[in-house]
């Protein structure tokens, strides 16, 4: 098994299981030092003075490998981060972020709908506000 951080749609449990995934150990972090980026898609990009939000949850290497070797995800890389969980638990995770150069254009339905599914995972609401603010 493999815990990933996922900070757009795909932290929505309920979007893997729809897609024929298992992911299990479902549990909210934040990584300091890295700010999301909306633009077609999203990414995080290295920045001390920020933090994102999202999703560990733990899913085999092959599912790992099948969810990002997808159309529309296949440019994503993996990163090693650290993490903070609810409980101030730090720890090692593998993140997928697009190359920056790779980050273009606007996609504020996007970010719409990013904003449910970060709501519906209990991120916080000052956090919801920042992803909002790519939608306008």
């Amino acid at each position: 098994m493999k815990s990933v951080f996922f900070y757009g749609l795909f932290m929505d449990e309920d979007l893997l299981i729809g897609k024929g995934f298992h992911p299990s150990n479902k549990k909210l972090a934040f990584a300091n030092g890295h700010s999301l980026r909306i633009g077609e898609k999203a990414t995080l990009v290295k920045s001390e003075s920020e933090s994102s939000y999202g999703i560990v949850m733990d899913l085999s290497e092959d599912e790992v490998e099948s969810l990002y070797s997808a159309p529309g995800v296949s440019d994503y890389v993996p990163e090693q981060i650290e993490v903070t969980d609810k409980d101030g638990n730090t720890y090692k995770v593998q993140c997928y972020n697009l190359p920056i150069s790779k980050l273009t254009g606007r996609n504020r339905e996007y970010a719409k709908s990013l904003s449910v599914a970060a709501r519906k995972m209990g991120l916080p609401e000052s956090y919801i506000g920042q992803i909002l603010t790519w939608a306008k």
